[in-house]
């Protein structure tokens, strides 16, 4: 269906870091991979000329090699910070390419950032190592790189940071080649199977490291006895090792400096945790979907420097939760899908330093929230698909702060939303309700400084899209109940700030939307699947030059058609539906 439920989508950026959550769904294909290459990379020269800014001389120097790069073919003579900047305007503007890499051999280039870039393979790796000593960063992920690529690196000894991340055909190989460079402190992994035990024997030899990212490094069973020793580690990511377990946690027990611990879907128990309770220094603590209980909060309460835990998906119930008040610095709290109820919430109260707190599908109510009032720093809450209705929503009267706030699938209906009025620091607001109507939305126009509104399932007609007019910094709408027309959608036109728009679901629209949508030059994506719009409608979409992603699911449009406008009209096009 053109427009699926999206009620975790609208989190804001901030919201998603200070959760500690990782990609769970990256897929390193190539359609992700054109995906990313043609995302404008901040800094170029056009980014700068569309933001009105003015280049300085050298960067429009730069911009001129650039565009005559076929007539050089060294720029060794030049000095490294020219030769560098020339490297970094031809990666950001997507000219990089086999051919004009070798003009960079032996430039003494410090940082080669191809991370994600197309056609990068072990052939690229011989002017990247030419580079030599002074090469000091080098990010290769998403890559067909492989063992004998990375071999090419071991003479440049002084390499402080490598991402190998989504680089699928490396092996234990091609890590002992690494087992030289002493000088590294950041090495990132993720999702590299090929990588056993055996290899990470490698990792024992760099001494210097403070960064481990080993995320979805599905065959590492047993290695963890090979980085006991990495007394400087500060971070290790283990996400979705589903190898890792208990038995390895007394690997980490020594490592004293590590303040960020991730696991994610490991093995580990509670037993696990309690191997753990020497690492005083920890910071951030992510055991989402971990086999742990509220018991492992014993071990926890004595980590007084966290201010990160997520807890989401574990079996944690209100017994044991008295440990919480005890985590004083704490400024993120995940607690989502476990089976604690309002009786946990009291043990919360005391954590006044708390900045975002997620219940999501736990079973809270209103009398629970009263337990949150007193926590004047939060910023973000997640309350979906709890029994929180409008009673509960007067406890959050006093938080000043909140700046987004998630109410989908809850009880709240219109005459609760009345009570957020006061709340007008809030710009992502998530009401994905059919207890939602124009009342509801009538009673919110007092939060004007909103940037992303999710209605989806609301009952809101066209007479409600008046009061989108007092929304003038909306970023993102999604108004998806099925009721609105054509004559709704002409109140959505002068949102000149929106950037992301989903009217999917409203079966009356037709290609008279697309015309008045034509308007918002400003929109990346646009969904308005279930709908009457034609191909006779699609010329309608050519103004938005700026658009990355169109979604037509169950339209009267074809594949065909699409792919012309596509092809004419929108050249940053590059998720289409249907394709």
């Amino acid at each position: 269906m053109g427009g699926a439920c999206s009620r975790n989508r609208a989190r804001s950026i901030d919201e998603q870091d200070a959760l500690g959550g990782t990609s769970a769904k990256f897929s390193k294909s190539g359609s992700f991979k054109w995906l990313l290459f043609t995302l404008p990379r901040s800094g170029s020269l056009e980014s700068k000329l569309e933001q009105g800014k003015c280049p300085t001389l050298m960067e429009l120097c730069i911009a001129k090699v650039r565009e005559d790069i076929s007539k050089y073919s060294s720029f060794s003579m030049l000095p490294r910070d020219i030769s560098q900047q020339i490297f970094n305007e031809m990666v950001n503007n997507h000219s990089l390419t086999e051919s004009s890499l070798e003009s960079f051999h032996d430039c003494a280039l410090q940082d080669i950032q191809i991370g994600e870039y197309p056609g990068v393979k072990d052939s690229w790796m011989e002017v990247i190592a030419s580079q030599g000593e002074s090469l000091l960063s080098v990010d290769i992920s998403c890559s067909d790189v492989s063992d004998r690529g990375l071999d090419m690196l071991k003479e440049c000894t002084r390499i402080e940071s490598l991402n190998c991340n989504y680089c699928d055909v490396i092996s234990d190989t091609g890590l002992n080649s690494l087992s030289g460079l002493s000088y590294l402190t950041s090495l990132c992994l993720k999702k590299n199977a090929g990588i056993t035990a055996e290899g990470m024997k490698a990792l024992s030899k760099l001494v210097n490291l403070v960064n481990l990212d080993l995320e979805r490094c599905s065959n590492i069973r047993g290695g963890l006895v090979h980085i006991k020793g990495l007394a400087k580690l500060e971070s290790l990511n283990l996400g979705y090792c589903k190898c890792v377990t208990d038995t390895d946690m007394k690997h980490l027990s020594g490592l004293k400096n590590l303040k960020e611990l991730l696991m994610p879907s490991c093995k580990v128990t509670d037993v696990g945790v309690s191997r753990l309770k020497d690492l005083s220094e920890i910071e951030h603590l992510n055991l989402e979907g971990c086999l742990v209980t509220a018991a492992c909060l014993a071990t926890i309460s004595g980590f007084v420097e966290l201010v990160l835990l997520n807890l989401s998906r574990c079996g944690i119930y209100d017994v044991g939760c008295e440990n919480f008040s005890g985590l004083s610095k704490l400024r993120s709290l995940n607690l989502g899908f476990n089976n604690i109820t309002d009786a946990c919430l009291v043990h919360l109260k005391e954590l006044m330093n708390l900045e975002s707190l997620n219940l999501d599908s736990c079973k809270i109510g209103d009398e629970g929230l009263s337990h949150l009032k007193g926590l004047l720093q939060l910023r973000n809450l997640v309350l979906s698909d709890t029994e929180v209705g409008n009673n509960g929503l007067r406890h959050l009267s006093g938080l000043k702060k909140l700046k987004s706030i998630n109410l989908s699938f809850t009880l709240v209906n219109d005459n609760g939303l009345k009570r957020l009025s006061g709340l007008t620091s809030i710009k992502y607001l998530n009401l994905d309700s059919r207890h939602i109507t124009d009342a509801g939305l009538a009673a919110l126009t007092c939060l004007s400084g909103l940037t992303h509104l999710d209605l989806f399932g609301a009952r809101v007609s066209d007479l409600g899209t008046n009061y989108l007019k007092y929304f003038k910094k909306l970023e993102s709408l999604e108004l998806c109940g099925g009721l609105l027309t054509d004559a709704g959608v002409k109140n959505i036109k002068d949102l000149a700030s929106l950037t992301l728009l989903n009217l999917s679901q409203n079966s009356h629209l037709t290609d008279r939307s697309l015309e008045v949508i034509s308007g918002l030059t400003s929109l990346v994506s646009l969904n308005m699947s279930n709908s009457r719009v034609s191909n006779s409608g699609l010329h309608h979409l050519k103004p938005l030059k700026n658009l990355r992603s169109l979604t037509l699911e169950s339209c009267k449009v074809t594949a065909t058609e699409l792919k012309k406008i596509q092809l004419a009209a929108l050249p940053n096009l590059i998720n289409v539906r249907p394709e």
